[in-house]
């Protein structure tokens, strides 16, 4: 006899209760930790919880138990063997994970359904209705997921998918699936609704890669986002079919946490969810006239630097993915702890979506042991570049772009920038005169009071580092 349904229900609401913590501490870096602990605990109480309610056989028990230290062997394995770079590719694929259960989930239901001949009434159109959409959304985030970690992990080129009548041919698709799934709930129990659940999910899982092939590198960030939010509808799905209190919650926690998400980064970058998911940004630029260089840059060394930072005031430093890349933060916390004994005024302006996701440069700053105090959002900092001696760009370019206000028909127009080029010098560190995601020039690297610092950034902090 398994655990008792009431025993059940209140591991579920306390389980329920600790991913909403979860989800809050996660808002901010100096509770992340905790959020992710609650996160563990009340994953724990979920999945034991779940196991015991059900009365399983030995056989069963033996396949569950293999199941969970599998899984748990791939995610702690993944997860620790990671670095912070590779992040976005880690979560695009186990979302894909996701999307597959969802989709196994409800074949799996429709099974059930076609074997017991049920009687024929408005529950079984219900679950009929709830098995197409997981499997519709499942199928979509399963192969989503993939390019996307294809594409993020450099195995799929970021060139975009683009072919005569795309957009006809979504219609197609989508009207496709609304006719199939009519189809389906009318014949119900019979092979002929297999028949159209499959013919969807073949068109859903083209779907998918069709809408994150057709997607720039500068927005897929976002799509990561909208991907994981799809995840978690897709678990909700699943939740409904398994009459899952708790999956239902999670997935709905995850779907519109997801969702604010990525409509955080749509804002940071001026763009709407819809033109993202339209596809067909961020590859503009490598092919306009803005990727040629605009006039003289200036070289600096990297003891100049040193003194231009030691002769401040007041300095800022903007990261970007290329810190991530060189793993620069350790140097560059060393180097604020000096600059800040010697009386310089140091702070960190972070863009929304500098690196791949949101936060991920706070992460590294933290994991590095910058005070949290310092690293400052671009809202609250943006108005003092004027009143800056020295701003240090190490590895941001597309967030720091002055085309983004000054080129009303480039690609990142509209873009709300950190506005470094307004300090009294500006620092921009980098491994050559290359273009940033967008694939936009940046004006910044030849305006008269800014210096290029060229290098490896993690070497030529070491350099100014010992300099100070």
């Amino acid at each position: 006899m398994g655990m008792s349904q009431g025993l059940v229900t209140v591991a579920y609401i306390i389980a329920g209760i600790l991913f909403i913590l979860s989800l809050a501490g996660l808002s901010k870096q100096e509770t992340a930790k905790n959020g992710n602990i609650y996160g563990m605990i009340g994953m724990v109480i979920a999945i034991v919880a779940t196991v015991l309610s059900i009365d399983l056989d030995m056989e069963a028990w033996i396949y569950v138990v293999v199941a969970v230290m599998l899984g748990a062997f791939i995610g702690v394995y993944t997860a620790a063997k990671v670095k912070m770079t590779g992040m976005p590719q880690l979560i695009a694929a186990f979302n894909s994970f996701v999307g597959l259960a969802a989709v196994l989930v409800g074949f799996n239901s429709f099974i059930k359904i076609y074997t017991h001949v049920p009687v024929r009434d408005v529950h079984l159109n219900i679950e009929l209705i709830e098995i197409y959409i997981g499997v519709l959304i499942g199928a979509i985030t399963f192969t989503g997921s993939i390019v996307a970690f294809g594409k993020l992990h450099g195995m799929i080129g970021s060139k975009l998918l683009s072919y005569p009548f795309k957009g006809a041919v979504n219609v197609i698709l989508i009207m496709a699936s609304v006719i199939l799934m009519y189809l389906f709930i009318v014949e119900g129990t019979s092979l002929n609704a297999l028949i159209y659940l499959v013919i969807m999910t073949v068109l859903a899982l083209y779907l998918g890669w069709q809408m994150v092939m057709s997607i720039g590198g500068a927005d897929m960030p976002v799509v990561i986002s909208v991907l994981n939010s799809l995840s978690g509808w897709a678990a909700a799905a699943a939740g409904f079919l398994l009459s899952n209190d708790l999956l239902i919650i999670t997935g709905a926690l995850v779907g519109s946490s997801g969702w604010i998400l990525s409509y955080v980064m749509c804002k940071g970058m001026n763009r709407s969810i819809v033109s993202v998911i339209a596809g067909g940004f961020g590859d503009q630029g490598t092919s306009s006239s803005t990727a040629k260089e605009e006039g003289e840059h200036r070289a600096i060394s990297a003891d100049d630097v040193a003194e231009m930072l030691k002769q401040s005031n007041s300095v800022i430093i903007t990261p970007g993915y290329g810190m991530a890349v060189a793993q620069a933060q350790y140097p560059i916390a060393e180097m604020t702890k000096k600059l800040r004994e010697q009386g310089v005024n140091v702070r960190f302006a972070i863009h929304p979506v500098a690196g791949r996701l949101p936060g991920h440069m706070n992460v590294l700053l933290a994991e590095a042991n910058v005070p949290y105090d310092i690293v400052l959002e671009m809202d609250e900092i943006n108005d003092d570049f004027p009143e800056t001696d020295t701003v240090l760009v190490i590895g941001a370019n597309d967030t720091v772009n002055p085309a983004a206000q000054d080129d009303p028909n480039g690609p990142i127009a509209g873009m709300p920038v950190l506005e470094v080029w307004k300090a009294r010098n500006v620092v921009v560190m980098k491994r050559s005169m290359g273009v940033g995601y967008a694939g936009v020039q940046n004006p910044l690297f030849f305006k008269e009071n800014t210096s290029m610092c060229f290098g490896d950034a993690k070497v030529t902090t070491e350099a100014i580092l010992n300099s100070i």
